[in-house]
C-alpha cells in the first residue's frame, strides 16, 4: 500500500519510520505547506515525492492512503478530499474540532468507500497495553476510579502558533493533551462518560486554555479525575487505576506496575523504542482496517473524546456539571 504523509510536524519521523518498518507499506509522498519542512521529512524516507498542496498529491495518483498529521481544523477538509479521491485516511487525534465535524468526516469516508482510522496513539503504547491486559485478565476485579495527571507547556513560544488559535486548534490544553487523557481513561474505565464537571484556566495571555481539570462519571460506574497543568515544577504523565483488588500505576518514563496486597510487580519496563513501536503498530492496524478489519480504536470512541472536550468547555463556562447522552454511539459504531 502506498502511503502519503500530509504534515511534516513533530511526530512525522515516527510515521515515516513506521512505514519503513511495516512490510508491504511504502511512503511514496510527503506533503507540507512549508516546502523546506516537507523536504526535510522526505529525506528521512526512501525518496518519496514532495508536495506543498495535498490536493496535488492526491491528483498525482501515487498514494492509496494518507496519514493526516496537520493542525486540527484541517482534518475534516483534508480527510474529505482524500475520501473523494478514493484514498484511505488515518487522521491524527483529535478526529476533528467538533462532534459535528467528526460526523461529517465519517460520512465522507463512508460515501467515498474508504477506510477511516483515528490515531489515538495511547492504545498502542506498550505500557498502556500492559495495563489493559492486566485489567482484561480480571485479577484485580472492576475498575472503580482512575486518576490521570499530565503536565504540558502552553507558554508563548513553546509550540507552533496554531496551537494558540481557538479556530485552528479547537481549544487548548484539554483538546490537545486532555484528549489523550480522556482516550486512555475511557479505555481503561470500560465505558462512556455520562457526566462531566470541568474547570479551565487561561494563563500567559493565551486565547486558549493552558490548564484544566475534568471530573467524569462513566456508565461503567467508574469515576475519573484528569488534571492537565502547564509548566509545573514537576513534570508528570502518570495514571493510577484503582480496582477492587489492587492498583495499577502507569508512567511512560518508568513502566507499568501492579500493586496488590502490599506487593508490587512490574509488568512492563519502559524501553527507549516504546514510542516508535507504538507508531509502527498503529500503522499496521490501519493497514488491517484498509483490508477490512475493525479498528482498534472505534470511531464512536474517537468521536466521544471530542464530544467530552466540548462538554468540558461547556461545564467550565456554565460553572456546573454537564450530562451527556449515549444514544449517538450506536449510530456510528
Amino acid at each position: 500500500m502506498r502511503i502519503g504523509l500530509i504534515g511534516a510536524g513533530a511526530v512525522a519521523p515516527f510515521h515515516i519510520a513506521a512505514a519503513a518498518e511495516n512490510e508491504g507499506l511504502h511512503l511514496t509522498a510527503v506533503c507540507d505547506t512549508d516546502a523546506d519542512a516537507a523536504a526535510r521529512a522526505a529525506a528521512q524516507g526512501r525518496n518519496p515525492a514532495v508536495f506543498t498542496d495535498h490536493r496535488a498529491m492526491l491528483d498525482a495518483g501515487i498514494v492509496d492512503a494518507v496519514i493526516v498529521n496537520t493542525p486540527h481544523s484541517t482534518h475534516l477538509p483534508i480527510g474529505t478530499d482524500a475520501a473523494s479521491a478514493g484514498v484511505h485516511v488515518l487522521v491524527e487525534k483529535p478526529m476533528a474540532n467538533s462532534p459535528e465535524d467528526c460526523d461529517r468526516l465519517i460520512a465522507a469516508c463512508r460515501e467515498g468507500g474508504v477506510a477511516l482510522a483515528v490515531g489515538h496513539i495511547q492504545h498502542y503504547l506498550p505500557e498502556k497495553i500492559a495495563a489493559q491486559q492486566v485489567l482484561a485478565g480480571g485479577e484485580l476485579g472492576t475498575v472503580q476510579m482512575i486518576r490521570d495527571n499530565r503536565s504540558t507547556d502552553y507558554r508563548p513560544g513553546t509550540r507552533s502558533p496554531w496551537f494558540f488559535s481557538p479556530a485552528i486548534a479547537g481549544g487548548g490544553a484539554l483538546m490537545n493533551i486532555g484528549g489523550h487523557c480522556l482516550d486512555r481513561s475511557l479505555w481503561f474505565g470500560g465505558g462512556r462518560a455520562v457526566e462531566m464537571l470541568a474547570t479551565t484556566v487561561n494563563r500567559f495571555g493565551s486565547a486558549v486554555e493552558t490548564d484544566g481539570a475534568m471530573l467524569l462519571r462513566l456508565d461503567s460506574g467508574a469515576g475519573v479525575s484528569i488534571a492537565v497543568v502547564s509548566d509545573p515544577a514537576t513534570r508528570a504523565d502518570q495514571m493510577t487505576v484503582v480496582c477492587d483488588g489492587g492498583v495499577i500505576e502507569v508512567d511512560p518514563r518508568h513502566g507499568t506496575t501492579v500493586h496488590a496486597d502490599g506487593r508490587s510487580r512490574l509488568v512492563h519496563r519502559t524501553r527507549a523504542d516504546d514510542i516508535q513501536r507504538a507508531f509502527t503498530a498503529q500503522l499496521a492496524d490501519f493497514a488491517a482496517v484498509v483490508g477490512g478489519a475493525e479498528p482498534t480504536v472505534p470511531l464512536a470512541h474517537a468521536r466521544h473524546v471530542v464530544e467530552l472536550v466540548h462538554a468540558a468547555y461547556r461545564s467550565a463556562a456554565e460553572g456546573g456539571a454537564v450530562s451527556l447522552a449515549n444514544a449517538h454511539a450506536d449510530a456510528i459504531a
